[in-house]
């Protein structure tokens, strides 16, 4: 998939048939379709249908023509000679021609895309003559299956099998061998499940576990893995070094000592196998069919050895051909010296098991990844099995755990076999013998230097295949820009994208790594780490298909997520018996880089198993709270938020965020007056929740489009969340220009409140001395019934508290956000609450909540009831007995007793001055005096039978009123 190219100059409207009435709109279509629409994902809801343009006579924005579908939609095929067709997305046929916010990014691939510079119709123009050089591509056979099967066959091949078939039995050998290729069959089989659900790109293991567990894990598993090939590729290139060092020991050659002999060899050898990388993956890849010829016609001298007839001098050492009681003896464990046990020596062998990734790192060079990666991956795994079981057998059958190598030993003619080796036994002074002499193979070949040619070309073979993974892996990591200050080495060069910049890197650890010259110092970390790999691998598998995700349908059927997590455990057993302390180390590189990305939080979207099982586990959680009955101890303040945007009322999103961060639920909500489709779209437009999470509040956002406020704020409260999981307190700004507006609009907000109480919500409102919308007019989203009035909607952006700060933000062009008195840290400041009437105790936990955050933690509540004077320290009492039953901690409490006395006439006057124009005149006579600025009928009217009813209430509250305005220095 590919991003959208949006500046072809096509346009939507171009590709919008017209329906015509001589039925050839299907060849119009057609025709239509060869333009270069960019498809960049999925199209939601499987709609294949083509939008029309928009007219008057098409009140529901589109029409259809439904059309068959094409290959060409769906893959990344293209033939040269012929431009590519593509299906318009969902974004293209909705967008605003206006709108110019970048789309969104379904794209399985990094962000480097992001990057790309826009293509003209006259670079179009110029395209080449001739068709352009097709990389180097592989099939299975040289691309995967040699590889694993050279990358699986080293140095323990050769050297330690035949000791460890004499320490272990051939019995418990084969035991050891079909339990290590059990397990990275399992891998295997996990791996090819991956690969084949869905385009396998570059970067090998890294792609398959990030794609699959998200860039967490697989982040920090493809740094440690690149890391770990090229450190391997010292590993193997010093036991190349240490083979040329023995043979040259042998001859008496010796350059200055054993230790600089094998660094002086190593970087020669590492530099050679440099610029076999450098030369490309055609160069690469005949180095390893010469070194897979070479490792078999070794194994051929050695099969032929076997038959052969022993001379007197192999003999002597321990060789006699195929003997039935050599095999009986040699086929029960012989176990010796501190690493005689069963992990002793399955930890000895099962690193020459491991390997089997070799392929699959070099997935952007394959033909064919989804074909290729489980053939070619599980016949080496076959294979190569079969060699170990072979080998073992018949070096078994053939060869004797202990001899002298001295030929006087004939003379003992009642011994087996006509030879006597006791004497060396019962010393411990045998040389010779599969259980003492590491070169037996060479011994029973029938041409010895074959054998050391066999370990030269199963050395430098892994050594090579490890220095190519090792920069492909890391440069695909560059290229996702998951970590810092490693995107240099992501580039490309040539046709095949070569990372030359990665070859030259892993060069230089690998050449760090072999001046160390200890090839037991480096191998135990080395191991553990391609562990990580392959049990990550096998849990990506389990966990994404426990998920039941629609798009987990990989086309390798011969898999199961049991053997899978099974698979998984068993890796993480062996990390721990192979070296306890390497396995820790693994481990905790692992969380680091871990907590680094998560952290973080790349900008990435890949449809990750770990996506799927949060909205799994979301689901579940939300269904069984059905089964929970509500209770007081469990009661949360779930807040609906009326903020219109959220960026036009951050003092409203910051206030709710105090006390519902990481306690309840928090929801934005938007009403938008119309019904057009494009308010549609821009009412569900992400930037919201895009600005909410750059002022990391949590929040969720929700907008509907409604014919009048009202109504869309009661279908908000009905239709808001999700089972339990609902609103349940409302919360709006206070109305200050309800005095400016129409008697509608007032009448509006009014009725929100009556029908938050009806439908059992709690309400708070929010009022600030500045005012709490600063939007300006022309601003869109903007809910007239909100509005402060034309006066105060734009003053607010210069005042003292409200400073614009830049964030950073993945949108072209970032919304401002601004800083509020609520995000910052209060001091000692004291919150009045007035407890007035008897709400539940709603009105109390608000400041409670606030007080448990960092910001609000010093500052003092003081609680304010209503009281008669000679009763005052009596009701005091009664309410801090109140506040300590439910242990809030709060403890000023101050009784207001003159809260009932009568207020000032000229506040009641001032009162009923202002609320003169909604008073319902009962003398007809003056009913003639209505003009356009007053409305002298509506629900908002005023009766005074009304006014008579509502007199000592609307007393009280003038008085209130009086009260809070004569007390200041609080924060209410």
């Amino acid at each position: 998939m590919e991003l959208p190219e949006l500046s072809d100059g096509v346009h939507l409207n171009a590709y919008r048939p017209s329906v015509v009435a001589n039925g050839n709109t299907a060849s119009s279509l057609a025709s239509e379709e060869s333009r270069n629409f960019g498809y960049f994902g999925h199209d939601f809801g499987g709609r294949c249908s083509v939008a029309s343009s928009l007219s008057e006579s098409a009140p529901t924005g589109y029409e259809t023509l439904d059309a068959p579908p094409h290959y060409d939609f769906y893959a990344n095929t293209e033939v040269w000679g012929r431009r590519r067709r593509f299906r318009p997305s969902l974004y293209q046929l909705y967008a605003n021609p206006q709108d110019e916010s970048s789309p969104p990014l379904y794209e399985e691939t990094s962000v480097e895309h992001l990057d790309r510079g826009e293509t003209s119709d006259d670079e179009d123009d110029e395209e080449q003559k001739e068709p352009p050089a097709e990389p180097t591509r592989f099939g299975w056979v040289q691309g995967v299956m040699i590889r694993c099967m050279l990358n699986i066959w080293g140095v323990i091949l050769y050297l330690r099998l035949p000791w460890i078939t004499a320490q272990a039995g051939i019995g418990l050998t084969w035991v050891i061998i079909l339990l290590s290729s059990t397990i990275t069959g399992i891998t295997g089989l996990s791996t090819s499940a991956i690969a084949t659900n869905g385009k396998v790109k570059g970067g090998g293991t890294y792609f398959l576990i990030s794609r699959s567990l998200g860039p967490e894990l697989g982040g920090s598993i493809g740094l440690i893995f690149a890391f770990a090939n090229a450190v391997a590729v010292a590993m193997h290139t010093v036991g190349f070094a240490e083979t040329v060092t023995d043979l040259m020991s042998e001859h008496g050659a010796v350059m200055v000592d054993k230790t600089n002999d094998i660094r002086i060899i190593g970087i020669i050898t590492v530099t050679f196998l440099l610029g076999i990388s450098l030369a490309g993956m055609a160069w690469e890849s005949k180095a390893q069919v010469v070194f897979f010829f070479v490792i078999m016609v070794s194994f051929a001298s050695y099969i032929v050895g076997t038959i052969i007839p022993a001379s007197p001098q192999k003999q002597a050492k321990g060789f006699f051909s195929y003997k039935a009681d050599i095999f009986a003896q040699n086929f029960v464990p012989g176990w010796r010296g501190k690493e005689g046990s069963f992990f002793g020596m399955f930890s000895i062998f099962f690193p020459s098991a491991t390997g089997i990734l070799a392929g699959a790192n070099i997935s952007g060079d394959l033909k064919n990844p989804t074909v290729a990666i489980p053939k070619g991956t599980l016949l080496a795994i076959f294979f190569t099995t079969m060699s170990y079981l072979i080998i073992s057998a018949t070096i078994g059958a053939c060869v004797v755990r202990d001899a002298s190598g001295v030929l006087n030993d004939t003379l003992a003619p009642s011994s087996d076999y006509g030879w006597d080796f006791s004497e060396c036994i019962q010393n411990g002074t045998c040389t010779y013998g599969i259980m003492n002499y590491y070169q037996s193979m060479s011994m029973v070949s029938a041409f010895a230097p074959l054998i050391t040619a066999g370990i030269f070309g199963a050395t430098l073979s892994s050594a090579l295949a490890c220095l190519v993974s090792a920069p492909k892996v890391f440069q695909c990591l560059c290229k996702d820009r998951l970590y810092p200050l490693i995107g240099f080495f992501g580039k490309g060069y040539g046709k095949n994208d070569e990372p030359l910049r990665g070859y030259l890197l892993t060069y230089f650890i690998a050449a760090c790594f072999i001046l160390i010259a200890e090839l037991n110092t480096i191998a135990p970390i080395i191991s553990n780490f391609f562990l990580c790999s392959y049990t990550l691998i096998n849990f990506s598998c389990f966990h994404a298909s426990i998920t039941n995700s629609p798009g987990w349908r990989p086309s390798f059927r011969f898999y199961s997520k049991w053997l899978s997590l099974l698979g998984a455990v068993c890796c993480v057993v062996i990390m721990f018996l192979l070296t306890w302390w390497a396995a820790l180390i693994a481990f905790g590189i692992v969380f680091c880089l871990l907590g680094y990305t998560l952290y973080k939080k790349p900008a990435v979207n890949w449809g990750s198993s770990v996506q799927a099982s949060s909205y799994n586990i979301a689901l579940n959680q939300c269904v069984g709270l059905n089964q929970v009955e509500d209770h007081v101890k469990n009661y949360r303040p779930q807040c609906l938020v009326l903020t219109g945007p959220p960026s036009s009322r951050p003092a409203l999103v910051d206030l709710v965020s105090c006390f519902t961060k990481n306690l309840s639920l928090m929801m934005c909500a938007n009403v938008v007056s119309g019904h057009s489709p494009s308010l549609v779209q821009k009412e569900h437009n992400e930037k919201h929740v895009t600005w909410l999470n750059q002022r990391k509040v949590k929040s969720f956002y929700r907008g509907v489009v409604s014919s009048d406020l009202r109504s869309g704020v009661n279908t908000l409260m009905q239709g808001a969340g999700l089972g339990r999981i609902k609103p349940n307190v409302l919360l709006l700004g206070f109305k200050t220009s309800w005095r400016n507006n129409s008697p509608q609009a007032a009448h509006d907000y009014i009725g929100i409140l009556h029908d938050a109480f009806e439908l059992q919500y709690g309400v708070c409102l929010l009022r600030m001395k500045e005012g709490l919308d600063i939007s300006c007019p022309p601003q869109s989203h903007i809910n007239p019934a909100f509005d402060e009035g034309p006066e105060s909607v734009c003053s607010t952006l210069s005042r003292t508290h409200l400073q614009t700060s830049t964030v950073s933000t993945i949108s072209s062009s970032p919304e401002p956000q601004p800083t509020t008195v609520f995000q910052k840290k209060q001091a000692k400041k004291t919150i009045d609450v007035y407890w007035l009437c008897d709400d539940g105790g709603l009105i109390l936990l608000l400041p409670y909540l606030l007080t448990r955050r960092k910001r609000w933690a010093r500052c003092k509540v003081r609680v304010f009831v209503g009281g008669q004077l000679d009763k005052k320290e009596e009701q005091k009492q009664e309410v801090l007995a109140l506040i300590k039953k439910f242990r809030l901690g709060f403890h000023d409490v101050e009784v207001i007793p003159d809260i009932y006395q009568s207020p000032q006439p000229t506040n009641v006057q001032l009162f009923e001055n202002m609320v003169n124009e909604y008073r319902k005149d009962m003398n007809p006579k003056q009913g003639l005096g209505c003009g356009p600025n007053r409305v002298c009928d509506g629900p908002w009217m005023i009766t005074e039978q009304d006014w008579e009813r509502n007199k000592a209430k609307t007393l009280r509250q003038i008085r209130l009123n009086e009260v809070l305005q004569t007390t200041p220095g609080r924060l209410h």
